[in-house]
């Protein structure tokens, strides 16, 4: 959400509290009405979110003071300013700017510690003994060898798997979920197509999928940008070909 957006619902939000300093407040809430509970429950989003609001920018040091911003409603309220309109055009556009900057940094930041952290985990890792690493820089341990049929790209497999971060998280199993997955291997991230193609059917392997085969950049949620992940994969099946 842009900054601007931010300051017009922070505006609101202060608009509910400054109007409700101008009366004496009772020493609780006479709430015997729907329409008193919504007022009330109006009251509560509005400092709720103003709390909210002013904690996410003091993340990313950008602090604005609450006193200055209810102050700038009551002006306003009154119909007067002792900045100009155009000048408050400017320094929120400024505001929004150093938001966007500051948001830009720090993502910047954690994503270069994410690819450290992730380099180091892939490197400790190859060392351990029966770790194998392929050219691609996919990392595998055989858990449960078997005999069965190797698949190709184009197949469609059923496997259960559990997938976890390098802190253990756990983001996905089908093991969990008590059914096992079916797809097409050439359709799911590059570790995954590599790396199965590597399992006899009846086979257990882990994975160890270095960022750049597996979401890369990208922002998945749990899976964050430059995210290693590991795979423990049982190939149950090789339902069809292409």
């Amino acid at each position: 959400m842009r900054l601007t957006t931010k300051l017009s619902l922070v505006a609101v939000a202060m608009f509910t509290l400054s109007a409700c300093q101008k009366e004496q407040a009772p020493a609780a809430p006479v709430l015997d009405t729907d329409q008193a509970k919504q007022a009330y429950s109006l009251g509560v989003s509005a400092g709720r979110y103003l709390e909210s609001t002013i904690e996410e920018y003091s993340k990313i040091s950008v602090e604005l003071d609450s006193q200055l911003i209810l102050r700038g409603v009551q002006d306003g309220l009154a119909g007067k300013s002792d900045i100009s309109d155009e000048d408050i055009q400017q320094l929120l556009m400024v505001l929004d700017q150093q938001y966007r900057e500051k948001q830009e940094e720090l993502a910047q930041a954690e994503s270069a510690k994410a690819a450290a952290a992730g380099k180091a985990f892939l490197e400790q890792n190859a060392a351990k003994e029966g770790v194998i690493v392929t050219e691609s820089g996919l990392q595998y341990e055989v858990l449960q060898a078997a005999d069965g049929k190797k698949p190709v790209a184009t197949d469609v497999v059923k496997v259960h798997y559990v997938g976890t971060l390098t802190d253990g998280t756990e983001f996905d199993s089908s093991v969990a979920r008590g059914t096992p997955a079916e797809f097409p291997l050439n359709r799911v991230i590059p570790g995954w197509t590599e790396g199965v193609q590597l399992m006899n059917v009846g086979s257990k392997f882990r994975f160890t999928i270095p960022s750049e085969l597996a979401y890369g950049e990208r922002d998945m949620g749990t899976i964050r940008p430059h995210s290693v992940l590991v795979f423990e994969v049982e190939l149950l099946d090789i339902i069809s070909g292409e």
